[in-house]
């Protein structure tokens, strides 16, 4: 089954030209199937971009999946054209307004780990969301700061600065085998990592309910589940492209920034060489793994999500 797209959201031709089922709204209006609805709380810069990671990810599982892109209230993105905000995403206080309800949302990262997240411009309104999501959610997955501010949110778990950037892609050991999300991973596996911060696991392991499901030894825990919350968060990014790495190495290289090459990322750590990507399928594993959760556990009448 597709996911369900706008015919003019550019994700909707880029994931048709890749093979990826998708359907325009007319299309899905037609079979009487009630779809999955998933928010995407798109707080990167790159909207469009964003867009098109998570709905290559969500949109290659058998079930039809219906896309709501969702943006802070307040907040002006300097990124991505106006027009393509307007048109395609609905502000939180909208969505909150309106009483409806999701079988999932993801709140993605955003480049603002160096700010206490007290001094995050959106901060409060991001607070409103993850109590909104006890009630209107059935289950979340928070991405890199989405996920650390999540964590810290539910259980004052801290992120702490990194004296250099974890960048690069590094293996993770798989913690918990017989986790849902996990069904089907391999021992470990390799995720990509860009961030200037950290999540502790003694930290982790001091607040209730929580339990990390995938972690590295040089970069930390990466994946945990919290089941008190309906919530998973992952610190590191399954979802990102081939080149995305590539692309944040030589932005920071042409702005004079310093950065190191990218870990275990271009054949023998050479930048001239075209990086390749070794966490593909473990990506579409996990994401597939919480579609498929969603599926078996989501109530069919969505006024009981959260009930």
């Amino acid at each position: 089954m597709p996911i369900k797209l706008p015919s003019d959201l550019p994700a909707f031709d880029v994931l048709s030209r890749e093979g990826v089922m998708v359907m325009s709204e007319r299309q899905a209006a037609r079979q009487d199937i009630r779809p999955l609805r998933i928010g995407l709380l798109n707080l990167m810069p790159k909207k469009i971009q964003t867009e098109n990671q998570f709905a290559r990810l969500i949109g290659a599982t058998a079930l039809q999946i219906e896309l709501s892109l969702i943006r802070m209230s307040e907040h002006k993105t300097r990124n991505t054209a106006a027009e393509h905000m307007a048109e395609f995403y609905r502000p939180f206080d909208e969505v909150k307004a309106s009483g409806e309800k999701f079988d999932g949302l993801i709140i993605t990262g955003a480049p603002i780990e160096h700010l206490p997240f007290e001094d995050v411009t959106y901060w409060q309104e991001l607070r409103d969301v993850f109590e909104w999501t006890q009630t209107h959610v059935h289950s979340t997955f928070g991405v890199c700061w989405g996920g650390m501010a999540m964590i810290n949110y539910f259980h004052g778990v801290q992120k702490h600065i990194l004296d250099a950037k974890a960048f690069g892609c590094f293996r993770h050991k798989n913690m918990d085998p017989a986790s849902h999300y996990l069904r089907g991973f391999s021992d470990d596996c390799v995720i990509p990592v860009s961030r200037w911060t950290e999540m502790k696991q003694d930290e982790i392991d001091a607040a209730d309910g929580l339990t990390t499901l995938l972690s590295s030894e040089e970069v930390g825990p990466c994946l945990v589940e919290d089941p008190a919350h309906r919530a998973i968060y992952i610190f590191n990014h399954f979802e990102y492209d081939s080149e995305t790495l590539k692309q944040e190495y030589d932005r920071d290289v042409a702005e004079g920034t310093p950065i190191n090459v990218p870990m275990n990322y271009y054949p023998d750590d050479d930048p001239s060489q075209p990086p390749m990507n070794r966490w593909r399928s473990h990506a579409h594993l996990l994401y597939g793994n919480w579609i498929t959760e969603l599926y078996e556990t989501t109530p069919y009448n969505m006024d009981e999500i959260g009930s």
